[in-house]
């Protein structure tokens, strides 16, 4: 995606199931389970460079003791920086005292994250700045270990108003409306709920001491899970450690937002996505489970581990956009389906160079959209394939060596064309002279590409097009092609996202700005002023009521329409080739990507009712004028 788009986030647990003796007599360390979130969230750091938290609690610790340890960071390396500080301890004992590192018993006794149970969290800030205390996971604390919660995901809510008020009424006076703090309170409630009816449950049979231990056995995580999620609208992965030991990892209905699990008989794992997984843990793909809709993995202090439904599963809308673009391309699925997304739309490539295969280059920007263009590719090599055979096939029965060959050697023109170049930084204020080096953030390979050309370069995603238009076709243009065509691995992005993509506002969408123009160019401008009535005659709805008709600003043209107007839109004044601009369709998104079908950003079709109030939200606020976020 040659926008900045950010994407929050990326969550690691890990529950060691044996004794760290047991890690350190197999793996030559006690630090085994450290090291092994280390890669975790190392593989996963494309989800999330903004922030890091990392915390571990130890089982069975005698009181005055330390069980629960947490570190956070926002520093430039954040990855980096929190296992630098974790590991200081542990530098200096190596160097002072090494054989205390090797005592698995002493270790635990003395040393921090040393306990059996690890939560990571990598994110990504969209909004509400980037400190400190926004970096997950949180903790909520007390003096009952079985009251103690840690908490890390990768969501957004979009009824935060709603479920603050849910806090407000049962007495609380939660510190800030914000999801995170929300849903802490909210699961830290029913939490102590549970923990008050087992006292109160056996308080005539057990000494408060003994109690403590009855707790810890009998707290129900489902039934703490499921009077906590109840009204939560919103995609997550949420995952949560308690003091005691109980750990849990839960998935929204839709299954919105990644989550696999791996379990033998010496850990358990969980992670956002499955190949980080197979390559930290060496396990095969078919042992990776991914958890289900609606269910939480549940982790219990004893070790037992069971998947339990929370929420009554809805139709699955897993986010195509995992597959598109955020999630790492090693993974088996995700580069077969990024494959297929480039080869799909080769026919459309193919139209718009009018079959001049000889005289047009391929290419890739970003490098992310390297698999796509490999698909892009393999769409071209079939249909040149044909094209040879029929060649061949023409020459007759006793076809010259010399023709074969020749036919032979047709092939597409693949080149390294757009290199990304290191952040460029001004402290000029003119705006002509930022203007200009913004221009060069990327550089083109020169002697690749001929006047009589086409080039073809292939992106994710286009989101605001802004980058394409302020320096990628400006630089392209240097080669002197006589079309540049940029294509779109994914469909033209209409609508905002709110459950977990930072993409809020409708005037960021230069699909959305295209269908304003192409409505202000067709004198059909009193669509908006209709679309914005209704939409402020459904405000004061519940959200189960609302309808997306910002969906009817689409209506009166066809993707091929909007496209043109993209292309005309993105086209920096005085650029001398012709520039199109060539989109997924939705058909072939959904083909190539069949078990990932949540495409609200591209149809409007949320899957919750959360997602029609946010779009109806944003809506408003774009017509308003209010350059502010819909959630």
């Amino acid at each position: 995606m040659s926008d900045s788009i950010k994407h929050e986030c990326g969550v690691a647990m890990l529950r060691l199931l044996k004794p760290l003796a047991y890690y350190q007599k197999k793996y030559g360390s006690s630090l085994y389970g450290l090291n092994k979130m280390y890669l975790l969230m190392e593989k996963q750091h494309n989800r999330g460079q903004d922030g890091v938290g990392l915390a571990n609690i130890k089982l069975n610790v005698e009181p005055g003791k330390r069980y629960i340890s947490r570190k956070r960071s926002v520093a430039t390396n954040p990855i980096q920086d929190v296992f630098k500080q974790v590991n200081k301890r542990f530098v200096e004992l190596e160097e002072n005292d090494p054989n205390k590192l090797k005592d698995p018993d002493w270790m635990k006794e003395n040393m921090p994250f040393t306990g059996e149970l690890f939560l990571g969290h990598l994110r990504y800030g969209t909004f509400g700045g980037n400190t400190i205390e926004q970096c997950h996971p949180f903790l909520r604390q007390s003096n009952w270990k079985t009251r103690n919660l840690v908490l890390a995901g990768n969501f957004n809510m979009t009824n935060v108003d709603e479920l603050f008020q849910h806090l407000v009424d049962l007495g609380q006076h939660p510190k800030k409306k914000s999801d995170t703090v929300t849903i802490l309170e909210k699961i830290g409630h029913f939490l102590d709920e549970s923990n008050d009816d087992i006292y109160y449950k056996h308080k005539d049979k057990f000494s408060k001491k003994e109690i403590t231990k009855v707790i810890e056995d009998e707290l129900d995580v489902q039934d703490i899970l499921t009077q906590s999620a109840k009204y939560w609208d919103g995609g997550y992965v949420m995952c949560g450690l308690m003091g005691h030991g109980d750990a849990f990892a839960l998935r929204d209905p839709n299954a919105i937002r990644p989550a696999y699990y791996y379990k033998d008989d010496e850990i358990v794992v969980v992670a956002s996505e499955r190949s980080v997984i197979q390559t930290s843990f060496d396990v095969n793909i078919e042992d990776v489970k991914e958890i289900k809709r609606g269910h939480a993995l549940i982790i219990k202090k004893d070790g037992n581990v069971q998947e339990k439904q929370v929420r009554e599963p809805l139709e699955r809308k897993s986010c195509s956009f995992e597959r598109i673009y955020f999630s790492r391309g090693n993974d088996a699925g995700i580069y077969k389906e990024r494959l297929e997304l480039g080869r799909r739309i080769f026919p459309k490539v193919l139209e718009s160079i009018d079959k001049d295969v000889k005289n047009t280059v391929f290419s890739y920007i970003p490098n992310t959209a390297e698999v796509s263009y490999f698909g892009l590719l393999k769409g071209c090599h079939a249909y040149l394939n044909k094209v040879k055979t029929k060649k061949i096939h023409e020459l007759g029965d006793k076809p010259c060596h010399d023709e074969i060959a020749k036919i032979m050697e047709i092939s597409p023109r693949a080149e390294k064309i757009a290199i990304k170049d290191a952040k460029l930084r001004t402290f000029i204020a003119s705006d002509d002279s930022r203007d200009d080096l913004v221009a060069h953030v990327y550089d083109v390979t020169y002697g690749t590409v001929k006047p009589s050309d086409n080039l073809v370069m292939i992106d994710d995603s286009i989101v605001r097009g802004t980058t394409l238009k302020q320096s990628i076709i400006r630089i392209l243009d240097r080669l002197s092609p006589k079309k540049i065509i940029v294509v779109s691995s994914a469909p033209q992005i209409r609508y905002p996202d709110c459950y977990g993509i930072d993409m809020a506002k409708m005037g960021d969408f230069i699909a959305f700005n295209a269908a304003v123009q192409l409505l202000k160019d067709t004198n059909q401008e009193h669509i908006l002023t209709t679309v914005y009535d209704k939409c402020k005659a459904q405000v004061h709805l519940s959200k189960e009521k609302m309808v997306n008709y910002v969906q009817e600003i689409y209506k009166p043209f066809t993707p091929e329409d909007i496209s043109v107007k993209i292309s005309e839109l993105l086209t920096p004044k005085g650029t001398r080739a012709k520039v199109e601009i060539i989109y997924q369709s939705i058909s072939d998104l959904h083909a190539s990507c069949p078990e990932h079908k949540g495409d609200w950003y591209f149809t409007g079709n949320y899957p919750t009712p959360g997602g029609v109030k946010v779009v109806n939200k944003a809506f408003i606020n774009y017509i308003e004028g209010n350059n502010v976020r819909a959630y």
